[in-house]
């Protein structure tokens, strides 16, 4: 259900600004991004499992956060990253 730290550094190099850069809201919306899609193949198979669906709607619920965050402060910017992580939103 986790991500590998392989796939996390490629997330962070692909959204980064910098190879480093893990904090940053681009970054980060994309991680989250990468586990819920992780969490929701896991709730297709597993339905019952209610712990892993509360931690699904917290990292929901916290990927909104920062999208609206992103999209008060760089409207253009929110737009590109909603397009190239395919959330319709």
């Amino acid at each position: 259900m986790s991500i590998t730290i392989e796939r996390k550094a490629e997330i962070v190099a692909e959204f980064g600004k910098t190879p480093h850069d893990t904090g940053s809201t681009e970054v980060q919306i994309a991680i989250i991004t990468e586990r819920i899609t992780n969490l929701s193949g896991h709730m297709k198979t597993h339905a019952k499992d209610l712990h892993s669906r509360r931690g699904l709607l917290m990292l929901v619920g916290q990927r909104r956060r920062l999208l609206d965050y992103i999209k008060d402060r760089n409207l253009a910017g929110y737009q590109a990253l909603i397009k190239r992580l395919g959330i319709r939103r």
